[in-house]
Parts: C-alpha cells; sequence; structure tokens
C-alpha cells in the first residue's frame, strides 16, 4: 500500500525525513512546506539532493491544506512557547490529514481538557489523528523503557538517561535563544517555569514521564524539576557560535514524575558543549535504570556502517525511521491522539516483500 505523505520543514531532521520519503518504495511525497524564502519555490528534490520529484517548496499553509495527503511529517524547528506550532497542526488535522510531530505531543492529555479540547475537535473534523514521534519523545522512554518494565514484579524507581552533544548544532538562534548555551549563569533559575528554554523543554518532557507512569497504572501527583546549568570551563568554539569561558556549556534537563510523594521515574538529560561536568566521559546515548524486581540496566547507542558515505548522523536516521515506520499504524487508527505504540516495526517495502 502507498502513502501520500507531506513534509513539513526541511532543517536538518527534516531534510533528513524528506530524503527518506522520496527513497521509500512505500512512500509519494504529496507536498513540501518550508519556511526559509529562499526554498520556496524549489524542487522538493533539490532541496534533499535528490532528483527532481516535481513537487514545488511552498510556505503557503492554504496549499498544503489544499492537497490530499495521508500523513504529514512535522518537523518544524522547536521554539518557545512550546505550544507554538498548535494552531498549524490543528489546521492540518483539520484538513483531513494526520499528523506526526517530532517535538512533543506524546502526551497532551497531561495539560487538562480545556489544552487537550483543540486537538481533539481538529480531529473529529478532519477524522484525523495525531502523534507524537522520534527518538526522544517517541522511542526510548515511552517504548523502550516502558517495555523493560514487563519483567519486572516491581518497581522502585525508573530513570533514563540521555546525552547529546550539541557543538554540531548550527543555528545561533536555536542554539543559544531556545536552548540557554552561552548564558550568564548567574541570576538564572533554569527551574524557574517562565524562562523560555525551560518552559520549552518541560512542555515536552513532563508529558513523557505522566505518560509512563499512565502506562504504569499510577497515579501521578505532579511532575517536578530538577535542571542544572554548567559553566564553561574554557572558551568554546561551536559550530553555532562562541562560548565564552563561565557562560552555560552543560544542562542538565531533570524532570520526575512524581508518586506517592516519592519520585517513582526520572527522565535526565545531558545537552552539552563539553565533556568536563560528565561523570562519565564516555557515555552512550541513552542509559536505562529500573530499581525494582528484578533491577534491570541497559545502555543504548546508534551508529552507522563503516562504509557509510554520507554526513548524516544516525540520530537523525533514527527519527526518519521512526517516522516513516509510523506512518501506516496512524493511518489505519481511529481519528483522535494517538498513544505512542509499543511498536511499530520496520516494515519491509512491498517490493521486497513480494
Amino acid at each position: 500500500m502507498s502513502y501520500r505523505v507531506i513534509q513539513w520543514a526541511t532543517g536538518a531532521m527534516g531534510k533528513t525525513c524528506l530524503r527518506a520519503v522520496i527513497d521509500h518504495p512505500d512512500l509519494e511525497l504529496a507536498g513540501l512546506y518550508v519556511y526559509n524564502p529562499a526554498k520556496v519555490g524549489r524542487d522538493a528534490g533539490d532541496i534533499a539532493r535528490r532528483p527532481a520529484t516535481g513537487v514545488i517548496a511552498t510556505n503557503e499553509i492554504e496549499a498544503i491544506l489544499q492537497l490530499e495527503a495521508d500523513v504529514v511529517l512535522h518537523t518544524a524547528q522547536l521554539d518557545a512557547p512550546y505550544c507554538r506550532h498548535n494552531a498549524d497542526i490543528c489546521r492540518l488535522l483539520a484538513s483531513g490529514k494526520n499528523v506526526i510531530s517530532i517535538n512533543g505531543h506524546s502526551y497532551p492529555q497531561f495539560w487538562g481538557q480545556e489544552y487537550l479540547r483543540a486537538f481533539e475537535e481538529a480531529c473529529r473534523e478532519g477524522g484525523s489523528s495525531l502523534l507524537g514521534g522520534g527518538l526522544n519523545p517517541g522511542f526510548i522512554t515511552d517504548k523502550i523503557a516502558t517495555i523493560a518494565t514487563s519483567i519486572c514484579l516491581d518497581i522502585e524507581h525508573i530513570e533514563v538517561t540521555e546525552t547529546i552533544d550539541c557543538r554540531i548544532m548550527q543555528n545561533p538562534d536555536y542554539v543559544f535563544d531556545m536552548l540557554g548555551f552561552g548564558k550568564p549563569g548567574d541570576g538564572l533559575d533554569p527551574n524557574d517555569p517562565t524562562w523560555g528554554p525551560a518552559e520549552l523543554m518541560n512542555g515536552m518532557y513532563s508529558e513523557v514521564v505522566a505518560h509512563l507512569a499512565r502506562r504504569l497504572g499510577y497515579a501521578l501527583q505532579r511532575v517536578e524539576t530538577d535542571h542544572v546549568m554548567y559553566p564553561a570551563s574554557a572558551a568554546i568554539d561551536t559550530s553555532a557560535g562562541r562560548i565564552d569561558k563561565g557562560g552555560v556549556s552543560h544542562t542538565n534537563w531533570r524532570w520526575h514524575a512524581i508518586v506517592d510523594g516519592s519520585r517513582r521515574i526520572t527522565q535526565s538529560i545531558h545537552w552539552i558543549m563539553e565533556k568536563a561536568h560528565l561523570n562519565d566521559p564516555d557515555y552512550t546515548t541513552w542509559e536505562v535504570r529500573v530499581r525494582g524486581l528484578p533491577c534491570i540496566d541497559f545502555k543504548i547507542d546508534l551508529g552507522l556502517t563503516d562504509d557509510h558515505a554520507y554526513r548524516t548522523m544516525p540520530e537523525q536516521y533514527g527519527v526518519a525511521g521512526s517516522l516513516v515506520n509510523a506512518i501506516p499504524g496512524l493511518v489505519e487508527a481511529p481519528p483522535g491522539i494517538r498513544e505512542v505504540p509499543l511498536g511499530d516495526l520496520f516494515r519491509a517495502p512491498s517490493s521486497a516483500a513480494s
């Protein structure tokens, strides 16, 4: 079966998804939305460094809404406030298009009925579904850590730790304004929910720990934060610009699901520009620690084959794979908010299956 797909945005992650759609024999690129005026009017194949597709990039949402498509891969840049893209997503849903977002929306029920209502009404109007996908949110906590608990008789605490090297990020606005790198640490409170980067990150990851708590049957009391920022040990030159000594070079974002007055689930994310403040400089991308009966500990890294010839990072391929593999299940799902499934498995292309 073939699915018509619209790619929304073509940043580093979006271009990887665009290539994945163009290359997949069971997917047909139906449209392309871009934010950069310089990309408007260009063929999608040109933007993706692929042969011409006949699909021309547009920055007019009305043109996208009029297209016939099964799903929109919504990969807009993460931006404050967390709800910034909600209106666009609702318009896409109301037009009859399923939407997969890589920037949260994994468990919008956490924010209450008033927040949820706009998504639900859009889904009802369009007969469509919304899914939050990707690696985190979407894969490591929502799927892998969740499945690991299936062998436990009892659970005391679950901690999922992610460590990401951010030095290759190229957009200065994103790195310094959205993520808070380079800011003077004095006077900044990363646990202030009104501070832009904290509001943005809290929006995504409060949903993640709340979702896992609900899946495990816990009565969640609240989600609390325990964010810590570390100063640069020396000046650091990054792809996005320089971080002066003493400026924020490492943020450990931490969210805790409080159950019965105790921290039952912790999501910990180290976004780093240097390794000086890590306990283990030889880190893996993800570590999952379950304290219970039995205890479970495992580490996960992503990599590429030795003969891989492209500059695309394994994490970018992972996000694209997560979205592409979610398309059949999302299209088949009834209208509404789709809970992150425990298994949207890789499916061989129809040509291979035959």
